[in-house]
């Protein structure tokens, strides 16, 4: 076998599982990899190392190295190494060779499609013998018959398109024509032969041992040190019942510990799975009389997963109903290897059969469309798919750790000592795979139940402190520290958008900066310009009354307040819909704050539309205000990100 180096830096696990995959798959093409996590530094040493070295690295943050790679792109940066240092490894840059490679893939797919194209596509049905055969390569499914399926809307059979009806000796075919969704196929996937992948390895054993009156083990469910545990102090609806979005801050008094943070900082938040959701997988595992028991694991002692280890997020001796609350990710999306395992526990053939298809080559937009994208995770399938009864292992192999929640610091300590605020959306969504279901995002549906007590409504934020209830604690933990915070130096003009809940990060920054202003009274504070945005001006303009304040002391010197669904009147060129529409109407300001006075602009909130709009719009504002091509500006913005100078917290 020929050995190769494989490592791995991950912040949540995704990096780790892309790796792992590489090196199960190595075996297959005669290759051993020598996995290993980057900060494992004493299993590997790159100064000696004469193999192939493969690295699967994620980035975190504002483009950050994950946390477990902070300490060796440190010891990489280290000035005093000499230039031919790891000169002798073969590391290979990532994005010139795959450029180099681009054009002959891009060549291969076109003249492949112009063979398509000259040929009239035929679909093949795999005979009932070759159906029976078995290779490593292919595996041939039988497809299952489909029925007649009932339409959600009137009870109506779906369209017939064919039937055969023959003499009463022979049966009749019907082809049913219905739309595809997670439990049903369409041909010609239903029809097709499917590659699907190999089984992986079970490698697990799962024990679970009365607690005969020990107390549980509730050892600590994150890596991450140190953990805080911190009571709830004030928590306050921001917005009106009647907004779209439900948008609470909470207080909480850190006054008793030592976590220190500045504005611009973000911690994380440790939370749990919801009960609901873990009542149903103890029930439909039928484990639910034993929820008190502890789980004991162990590696298989015929495993043939190489490097099998056990998961470092399960504690000793923890209790059923503890590991699925607090330990497994249950929420997560199962990937095609989960759903491949799930189908050798899949009793009914034609459940086995669509589970197989979508984990198939042949199936993947069906997978995409009706797993991933669906947002789909084991309660949805084992709802979809009734005789499947996946052992408790199988969960632990193929679940990764509940990750901690991060948040943006929503105020600063010299204008709140002892306290941290942060503001969250409740996240809802309903999820349809099967069945409609409302659910909440897993972190902000627990901290809105658990702060219903002394939460206090809209517009009593500043009134005495409210409801009386005993304070909850949840469990914090410090992330590492970004770039997202004030110039150090004070004089330097800031640009800050922040639609919605992204404005969190700005109210601690022109917090920090009023108190800044107070301590140096002849001091020189440059610009400070905030974009906001929301949907309506009376139902979620957060921060109203504060941004009012900072505008008229002067901390904050221009605000932008744009509204998306309110209806304006009387203006000539129409309202400002978006953050964005109002930096172009600033066109020359915001130039002038980056290009000239070397400004900085922070953005946070939505990556998915809003930061990407924004963009746009900055790389148009530099190329209109200078005279250059956009391709000059998209430069220009990229050195503005390399000097630290736009900086983002989006998600």
């Amino acid at each position: 076998m020929r050995r190769f180096l494989l490592l791995y830096a991950t912040q949540r696990g995704q990096a780790k599982a892309i790796a792992e995959e590489i090196s199960e798959k190595a075996v297959t093409y005669g290759f051993s990899a020598d996995l290993h996590c980057i900060s494992e530094s004493d299993k590997y040493d790159l100064k000696t190392e004469t193999a192939p070295l493969v690295m699967v690295v994620s980035t975190t943050g504002n483009g950050d190295p994950p946390d477990t790679a902070r300490k060796f792109v440190k010891a990489i940066k280290d000035k005093t190494l000499p230039p031919d240092f790891l000169a002798h490894l073969r590391l290979e840059l990532v994005v010139e060779p795959w450029i180099n490679g681009l054009w002959a893939a891009l060549e291969k797919h076109f003249l492949s499609n112009r063979g398509r194209e000259d040929t009239s596509e035929t679909l093949t049905m795999a005979s009932h013998a070759s159906r029976d055969a078995v290779t490593p390569e292919l595996l041939h499914v039988e497809s299952q018959v489909g029925l007649l399926k009932l339409d959600d809307s009137g009870g109506k059979a779906a369209k017939v398109l064919e039937q055969n009806a023959v003499n009463s000796n022979q049966s009749s075919t019907l082809i049913v024509d219905f739309e595809a969704s997670l439990t049903h196929s369409v041909p010609p996937l239903s029809q097709a032969s499917l590659n699907i992948p190999s089984l992986p390895p079970e490698y697990l054993e799962v024990h679970l041992e009365e607690a005969l009156g020990q107390e549980e083990s509730h050892a600590s469910v994150s890596l991450v040190d140190p953990v805080f545990h911190v009571p709830v102090s004030k928590a306050v609806q921001l917005t009106t019942n009647d907004a779209i979005k439900t948008t609470l801050l909470i207080e909480l008094d850190i006054s008793k510990t030592d976590f220190s943070y500045q504005p611009g900082d973000a911690f994380n938040v440790i939370c749990p799975n919801s009960d609901s959701e873990v009542q149903f997988l103890l029930q439909r595992l039928q484990l639910a009389d034993r929820r008190e028991h502890h789980v004991a694991v162990t590696i298989k002692a015929d495993t043939r997963k190489k490097g099998a280890a056990l998961p470092q997020h399960v504690p000793e001796r923890c209790s059923l109903q503890f590991l699925l609350t607090w330990c497994l990710e249950i929420r997560a999306v199962p990937k095609k290897a989960f759903l491949r395992a799930l189908a050798d526990h899949t009793g009914d053939s034609a459940e086995r059969r669509r589970l197989q298809e979508l984990c198939s080559r042949q199936g993947a937009a069906d997978y995409t469309r009706f797993v991933r994208e669906a947002g789909a995770c084991l309660s949805d399938l084992l709802r979809a798919f009734p005789s499947c009864q996946p052992p408790l292992g199988l969960l632990l192999e193929h679940l990764p750790k509940l990750q901690p929640r991060p948040y943006s610091c929503a105020s600063s300590s010299l204008f709140h000592p002892g306290k941290l605020h942060f503001i969250f959306n409740i996240v809802e969504f309903l999820s349809n795979t099967t069945e409609v279901i409302l659910r909440r995002g897993v972190c902000t549906g627990w901290l809105a139940t658990l702060v219903e007590s002394i939460l206090q409504p809209y517009m009593c934020a500043n009134h005495v402190d409210g409801k009386k209830a005993l304070a909850p604690k949840i469990s914090i933990s410090p992330r590492t520290t970004n770039s997202f915070h004030l110039p150090n130096d004070p004089s330097v003009p800031i640009i800050m958008v922040g639609p919605g809940a992204g404005v969190a990060p700005f109210i601690g920054f022109l917090q920090h900066r009023e108190k800044l202003q107070e301590q140096h009274p002849g001091g020189h504070f440059g610009a400070t310009w905030l974009f906001f945005g929301c949907r309506h001006k009376e139902r979620d303009y957060l921060f109203r009354d504060e941004l009012r304040h900072f505008l008229k002391c002067g901390v904050l010197t221009h605000l932008e307040v744009s509204f998306s669904r309110d209806v304006a009147v009387g203006e000539e060129e129409g309202p400002a819909k978006y953050v964005q529409d109002s930096l172009q109407r600033h066109s020359k300001q915001v130039a002038g704050v980056l290009l000239q006075d070397s400004g900085y602009v922070y953005v946070c909130g939505d990556a998915k539309n809003m930061a990407k709009d924004v963009h746009d719009a900055l790389v148009e504002i530099i190329s209109r205000e200078t005279g250059v091509e956009k391709l000059e500006a998209m430069k220009t913005l990229a050195t503005l990100k390399e000097e630290k100078r736009y900086l983002q917290d989006i998600w």
